[in-house]
């Protein structure tokens, strides 16, 4: 019993350290948007609306850079009505996490960075226009006040209390609610073992595609430390492991879960960068083997 006390609490300090990172981000996020909020006419508000044409372009390109913060950041305005769907998901299929620190920490060849990096910049932002032709853009953008109902739904009395103070209480809620969640993914992973999970994608070309993609989704760096780690060995091909990281947004995932009032809609953006990620994987795998 002290034994597992002493691990848990081994845990739950790694994931503190893990996660004490997104504070800023996050902080930065909920001070842009109660500014906007509380700062801005309907006109700026529509300016940054009509902003969103070129959301995918921007948030493919930004969404790339190794940092775990800004799928975080996209997800909140996204909750705020600020983003459409296709920037989300262009930053959710960007977002890579641990994948450039381990390949640079390995000495992966840079022509073979770049053409990964390439590779899920272009699909972030190809499916991410897409999206947004066929969901229509704006439809997630409808609501004049919508950056409003995110502070209803976390009961922050924000008008009340300042704008400073309404950012840090959401900075915190959210923060809060990312740590009791990796927490529990830390010990989920701890008892079934990486090699346990590294064992249903070995050797499995869309099979594997498939179990990496629901990797990649857990939102907790481990994921793509095991899928970039596997590749970097030669154990797994780089479709298996794009289809995980192309799934994976990270902490994004688990903030766009909290925040987004429309349990549909999430489900939506989650079942859009699943089949995304895993095609696209695939495709790599079939088509364009010899490019890497």
């Amino acid at each position: 019993m002290k034994d597992m006390l002493h691990e848990m609490g081994h845990e739950l300090i790694h994931v503190l350290e893990d996660n004490v990172k997104l504070i800023p981000f996050l902080f930065i996020t909920y001070l842009v948007m109660e500014l906007i909020e509380h700062k801005t006419s309907t006109k700026s508000r529509l300016a940054i609306q009509r902003a969103g044409y070129a959301g995918p372009v921007v948030g493919s390109l930004l969404g790339v850079v190794p940092q775990c913060g800004f799928s975080a950041s996209a997800a909140s305005l996204y909750a705020g009505k600020l983003l459409t769907k296709g920037t989300l998901i262009a930053v959710f299929l960007s977002t890579s996490d641990e994948m450039l620190p381990i390949f640079l920490s390995e000495k992966v060849a840079l022509p073979t960075i770049f053409k990964i990096l390439g590779t899920k910049v272009l699909i972030a932002l190809v499916a991410g226009l897409l999206i947004d032709i066929i969901f229509k853009n704006k439809e997630h953008m409808k609501e004049p006040n919508a950056i409003h109902s995110v502070c209803e739904h976390e009961h922050c009395e924000c008008e009340k209390k300042g704008v400073l103070f309404s950012s840090c209480i959401h900075t915190v809620q959210i923060f809060v609610f990312i740590v009791i969640i990796s927490f529990i993914l830390h010990l989920l992973i701890h008892t079934i073992g990486e090699d346990t999970i590294a064992s249903f994608v070995l050797n499995k070309p869309v099979l594997g595609s498939l179990v990496a993609g629901i990797v990649g989704m857990i939102p907790n760096c481990a994921s793509s430390v095991v899928l970039t780690q596997l590749y970097v060995e030669g154990i797994i091909s780089v479709g298996t492991m794009m289809s995980g990281l192309l799934a994976g947004a990270g902490v994004g995932i688990l903030v766009l879960l909290k925040l987004n009032q429309s349990v549909k809609d999430s489900l939506k953006v989650l079942g859009l960068l699943y089949g995304i990620g895993v095609v696209s994987g695939i495709a790599i795998d079939v088509i364009f083997p010899v490019i890497f």
